[in-house]
């Protein structure tokens, strides 16, 4: 399992970051992006600790914890800002908290991630057709959610993405220990999405991708 969007005490998740990796690491992941709620007021505090943290546990853990961010909240007009000063900071995953069906983000979040230098789109909730197009033309990733609430349009996302050939991953969004899934389960996921064998298979490829590309220090897109 490669989940490439969780989160630690750094934001509102539950454990701190040596405890996440290594719950994920005894779940049987292969790699994990921690990627904490981040905007303007505390992007400068959470990347720094995040990269020295993730280097010490992956040499220490049998699996790659790859530092990132996940902007939340973020008014659209500031999100391409402070994703270049993400990946200036050191983050090496940039999640975009897209526009969810139960959170009130700002309407044009979805857009305005899709013409930012980032990695994944998060549960983008109804995202238009035009959107998932861009998403592909620029090789951003949108986000199957393994996470209550966030999945509720996934099968929706499948759809569009289909339309254009959209990359998709696969992450749980996890705030607990609870949240972490196997491969297993991560398939019925997908699976119930919709999602043929060979669409999950290709899915999972692209996390692998990712992981590659952001271990090697470079963008997806």
């Amino acid at each position: 399992m490669i989940d490439l969007h969780t989160h630690s005490i750094f934001s509102d998740g539950e454990l701190i970051p040596a405890e996440l990796a290594r719950r994920a690491a005894a779940a049987g992941y292969r790699a994990i992006a921690i990627t904490d709620h981040g905007d303007a007021s505390n992007i400068d505090f959470i990347i720094p600790r995040m990269v020295q943290a993730c280097g010490k546990l992956s040499r220490g853990f049998s699996i790659d914890v790859i530092p990132g961010i996940e902007l939340t909240h973020i008014p659209p007009e500031y999100i391409h800002e402070l994703a270049v000063e993400s990946r200036r900071l050191g983050a090496k995953i940039i999640v975009v908290h897209g526009e969810t069906i139960v959170e009130p983000v700002a309407p044009g979040t979805n857009r305005a991630a899709l013409n930012a230098p980032v990695d994944i789109l998060a549960h983008p909730g109804l995202i238009t057709e035009p959107e998932a197009k861009l998403a592909a033309k620029k090789g951003i990733f949108l986000e199957i959610s393994a996470r209550k609430g966030h999945s509720l349009t996934n099968g929706h996302v499948v759809r569009v993405s289909r339309m254009f050939n959209t990359g998709l991953v696969l992450n749980t969004d996890s705030h607990a220990p609870g949240d972490l899934v196997n491969a297993e389960t991560a398939w019925k996921i997908a699976s119930g999405a919709g999602m043929t064998g060979s669409e999950i298979k290709a899915m999972f490829r692209n996390s692998r991708t990712l992981l590659r590309k952001a271990k090697a220090g470079k963008r997806s897109s």
